[in-house]
């Protein structure tokens, strides 16, 4: 699809995600606006907003491209919002899902519901990348009992199984319902069915989203064909893509979409592995979750590794190793979970006898080390998959060998196919299940992230972030979405957990043989994930566990759940709240943390908006937040406190670092405030080392006339004496701290006078502080 780039598209400076739903529609969102321009961000990051499943909550599920979501509001709605972040001077980023369609409610996806009439003779067949092949196209939706067909009825035309609507075929609606669905292009199965058999690519394993296939022109013009025409009318500044790993061919699909997106803003949601670089595509970078591993794990003290392996080897009675670990997920995920998948693959591949090949390509997808491999780096990361599969599976050799000739072919239907199935067994075995089995120290247990790196040294992070200048100036950066399993504020708070390994071993090592848990590596999980969002209501840390337990598939799972397990499991949880001693022993350490939790917050914080790239604000991160993984994490945000907080903060009030977390947002719109007034004080990097006793415990860095300062290891630098005589060299002219108002002079600063108030501060040409709002 063709269209006209617009030339003045509007610089995004800094970002505010919103998790626009039903019950916060697009006039709420346009409610924000004024809020959001006094914050200092540039423009709102939605979530998807194109007609979704009916009730979704999240927007990814996308079931007609060519309209607003009506349960937002609509294309009315919409215009509303861009008049309202217009009048404030706003632009607006949008969330984009070209991988996959919302096909659970099949009679709200026209396209789909065509498919299901009309077979492979609709208009929309090429649309969904179904294996025609395999015949009729299942449906795993009913109960798994053999008598399940006999809850069929026709009605109005329609085949209906309680309340699921599928279309009929003409011509084919005589008989009874057995009859009827006998003769349709699709067969009803049961739900257990479809992780085996399913005939259609999947988002990971869920069978409600259909793989779409964009590498066709065709699809791509017709799901793309509002969003575009948004771009070209200066209506959206930039674009989020979801998932790109899915693709069959992501630099051709984001090819394409920049050169018909124009000059927007394009970034992707691409999760890269511990030292892993993005490909060379047309984009501005990633949606900052490198970032966010690289930020977090700078406030993680790394001597305590060795405390914490041995900790948890003591409470769970053996010892882990990460990578016999998630190859073991992986491996699980390959075969069971993606098991359909993995047979559409082997089907690739005749010449091998089809249990070798099924076993081969899932021992290759356990061992690839990255989501998917892209040129150039492919073939290396091709290459330590052979390798360390060969070594797991010697008697796989030959198989391994042919297959692996195969997937060095890039013109190879096999070597096309492969890639979206390794990022989806990583995903599903590492982010979506070893994440929950890892206990070790779950504050690294996050989207993008390594567990088996503990922390960040500074000397790596300043090598990070100034490559991150050179070469994706760009990129988003963030410390919390709606896919992290943990909020930034919680990371944050068990961040200091590594200043106490003792002390946590301790206490965890009491409270699990006071309350056992069955699964006493979920237990260690659990604990922690309590002392880190610690005052947290029952229902949510109840709600919490059992999905956690469920990922992790040790003790219970989704497709089998243990009552008697999880009744252990709720019945701890329980413990917790109605324990009268042990509430007073978690609540008096949660809270004895805290306020070093509070400094690594707003040092975290600042550094992340701080650092080189376009900052991103999740929905009410702006304030303290102990949100956990979704749905927790997209629970309504209190607008109005935020605002009176602001309008106090704008009348000259400094507040405490204390439990209200107002200087959460006093560290969050001065910075942005700076970024977006001042942009020029953040066109370089530089690391700016302190010197003293206390030097480690600082992390500072110029980025071109804004210096960032923030504490780290607090505990320790309290152990140790505090600042002393620490200092930091200054360029020589006046400087203002941007939170404190305080103006600094002199080539020299002692750290201890100027972290008196708070553990950051954004220094500032002091003419540039006056120019700001």
């Amino acid at each position: 699809m063709s269209t006209t780039p617009r030339p003045d598209v509007p610089r995004v400076g800094a970002t505010y995600r919103v998790q626009v739903r039903p019950d916060f529609d697009l006039d709420a969102t346009a409610g924000l606006a004024g809020y959001l321009a006094d914050l200092g961000v540039t423009h709102l990051y939605s979530a998807p907003l194109l007609a979704a499943a009916p009730g979704s909550a999240h927007g990814y599920d996308v079931v007609d491209h060519r309209a607003v979501n009506p349960e937002l509001g609509g294309e009315a709605g919409r215009q509303r919002l861009l008049r309202a972040l217009r009048a404030v001077g706003l632009g607006l980023v949008v969330d984009i899902v070209p991988n996959h369609a919302g096909v659970a409610v099949p009679a709200a996806n026209p396209a789909w519901w065509d498919v299901l009439r009309r077979g492979r003779a609709s208009a929309y067949a090429s649309w969904f990348d179904i294996d025609w092949e395999r015949g009729r196209l299942l449906l795993p939706v009913l109960a798994d009992t053999p008598d399940a067909l006999d809850d069929l009825a026709v009605v109005d035309g329609e085949l209906r199984y309680h309340e699921h609507r599928f279309p009929i075929a003409d011509g084919t609606g005589d008989g009874s319902p057995r009859e009827v669905h006998d003769r349709q292009h699709y067969e009803l199965v049961s739900w257990r069915r479809g992780d085996a058999e399913l005939t259609y690519r999947r988002f990971f394993a869920v069978s409600g989203l259909a793989g779409l296939r964009v590498e066709d022109p065709e699809v791509f013009a017709a799901t793309h064909e509002l969003i575009l025409r948004w771009a070209t009318a200066g209506e959206v500044d930039g674009i989020r893509v979801d998932h790109p790993d899915g693709l069959r061919d992501p630099a051709g699909y984001l090819t394409r979409l920049r050169d018909a997106a124009g000059p927007v803003w394009l970034v992707v949601e691409k999760i890269l592995e511990y030292g892993e670089e993005l490909p060379d595509w047309p984009v501005d970078g990633t949606t900052g979750y490198e970032a966010l591993a690289a930020v977090s794990g700078l406030f993680v003290d790394p001597d305590a590794e060795a405390d914490f392996t041995a900790l948890d080897t003591r409470l769970s009675g053996r010892r882990t190793s990460w990578p016999d670990l998630i190859h073991d997920t992986k491996l699980a995920a390959a075969t069971r979970l993606l098991a359909a998948e993995l047979g559409r693959l082997a089907a690739l591949a005749p010449d091998l006898e089809p249990a070798a090949a099924r076993a081969g390509l899932a021992e290759l997808a356990a061992a690839f080390p990255v989501y998917r491999g892209y040129p150039p780096e492919g073939a290396r990361h091709l290459a330590a998959a052979r390798a360390e599969a060969g070594r797991r599976r010697p008697d796989l050799t030959g198989v391994l060998d042919a297959l692996t000739r195969r997937l060095r072919d890039p013109d190879d239907e096999l070597a096309c196919r492969f890639p979206q199935f390794t990022g989806a067994v990583m995903a599903k075995g590492v982010e979506d299940t070893a994440f929950y089995r890892w206990s070790r120290f779950v504050a690294l247990n996050e989207v993008g992230g390594s567990p088996a790196h503990f922390g960040t040294p500074p000397a790596e992070f300043h090598r990070f972030a100034a490559a991150r200048h050179v070469r994706w100036p760009a990129a988003m950066t963030t410390l919390s979405t709606h896919d992290t399993k943990r909020s930034e504020d919680v990371r944050a708070r068990l961040a200091v957990l590594s200043e106490l390994p003792d002390r946590w071993a301790g206490l965890v090592a009491g409270w699990t043989a006071r309350v056992p848990l069955p699964d006493p590596a979920f237990a260690h999980l659990l604990w922690q994930t309590a002392v880190g969002a610690w005052p947290i209501e029952r229902e949510r840390l109840h709600a919490y566990a059992e999905k956690a337990a469920r990922e992790a598939a040790v003790s219970t799972s989704w497709t089998d759940p243990d009552a008697a397990f999880e009744r252990a499991l709720h019945a701890v949880v329980d413990r917790m709240y109605d324990d009268a001693e042990l509430h007073a022993e978690l609540t008096a350490f949660a809270r004895e943390i805290t306020p070093a939790g509070w400094s690594n917050s707003l040092g975290q914080k600042l550094v992340q908006l701080a650092l080189p790239g376009v900052p991103d604000t999740y929905q009410g991160t702006e304030l303290w937040d102990n949100s956990l993984v979704d749905p927790d994490n997209r629970r309504p945000v209190d607008v109005d406190v935020r605002r009176e907080l602001m309008a106090r903060l704008d009348a000259g009030w400094r507040p405490p670092v204390d439990a209200g977390g107002a200087a959460k947002l006093l560290v969050v719109s001065r910075t942005l405030w700076l970024r977006r007034d001042r942009p020029e004080l953040f066109t370089g990097y530089r690391p700016v080392p302190a010197h003293g006793p206390a030097a480690r415990h600082a992390v500072a860095f110029d980025r071109g006339g804004a210096l960032a300062v923030a504490t780290r290891l607090p505990l320790r630098l309290t152990r140790d004496g505090g600042w002393r005589d620490t200092f930091l060299s200054l360029p020589g002219h006046t400087v203002t701290d941007m939170f404190t108002g305080r103006v600094y002079s002199g080539s020299e600063l002692l750290v201890h006078d100027l972290l008196s108030t708070y553990p950051v501060a954004l220094l500032a040409p002091t003419d540039s502080v006056e120019a700001a709002r």
